[in-house]
């Protein structure tokens, strides 16, 4: 089905790698479109709970494939941007099914950045994170400048940006950058659990979570408050809030269908 990513469906949960490993998964056409193809697969069916989303061999991503960019007759910036990346980061805070990345070693550029889009960010302890952009003359791209502020403040931000400094594993998870770190023996067995846990869950319910979220960064206060309503008032009427309810009175774990 695809040549430059792996793609599966197991236990619930959707496993993208990210297979271009020979150029530490550096991304061009074929391999963005790859991409979202199985990001678009993984809104529409409903066997898939959970996204797992990770690289092939010593890197997760190094970001866009500079050979394509410097092809006379490669495209521009704004087509790489509009039809590659900013689609693949909307698609992943579009997709109302939780989506973990599992940073199995550099996340450099657009590669750093399409992992800070994920909801659930984990990394080995080997792996680091760099902006990287502007080494080359150019400008954090992918969500970058959204997403990075808020998740380690202005000032971390703007050094982190403008630098390029390489961030470990550890020091990311400090700062907040990502979630967890795990050990490398344990980190593709750890990282692929949390997907699995999130599988079984309900998955509506974790949806909506998602959709608060993304709009919690632009509502005030009481246009929050009124969307949580609604959104509860949905949750309500899911048979996995019947199905906990009743787990939770009769002293069993709950087996939720996702619905």
């Amino acid at each position: 089905m695809f040549e430059h990513i792996l793609w599966s469906i197991d236990s619930g949960v959707a496993r993208i790698t990210l297979h271009r490993p020979a150029v530490f998964n550096a991304m061009h056409h074929a391999m963005r479109q790859e991409v979202l193809d199985a990001l678009d697969l993984c809104r529409k069916e409903d066997a898939v709970r959970a996204v797992y989303l990770t690289g092939a061999g010593r890197a997760f991503c190094a970001g866009q494939d500079l050979q394509e960019v410097t092809d006379p007759k490669g495209p521009l910036l704004h087509d790489i941007l509009a039809s590659g990346y900013n689609p693949i980061v909307r698609a992943i805070r579009n997709l109302e099914k939780p989506v973990v990345c599992a940073v199995n070693g550099v996340a450099a550029g657009a590669g750093a950045n399409i992992a800070l889009a994920c909801d659930i960010t984990v990394a080995a302890a080997s792996a680091s994170f760099t902006q990287a952009f502007s080494k080359i003359g150019l400008i954090p791209d992918s969500g970058g400048t959204w997403t990075l502020p808020r998740l380690v403040g202005l000032q971390r931000a703007s050094a982190l940006m403008m630098l390029s400094d390489k961030v470990s594993a550890e020091e990311a998870a400090a700062m907040g950058m990502i979630w967890k770190v795990f050990p490398d023996d344990a980190f593709a067995s750890e990282s692929l659990r949390i997907a699995e846990t999130l599988a079984q869950m309900p998955t509506r319910a974790l949806g909506m979570t998602k959709r608060a979220l993304n709009r919690a960064f632009s509502n005030d206060f009481n246009t929050q408050l009124t969307l949580e309503d609604e959104l509860q008032t949905q949750a309500g009427h899911t048979h996995d809030y019947q199905e906990g309810v009743a787990a939770f009175l009769e002293k069993r774990k709950p087996v939720f269908k996702g619905e």
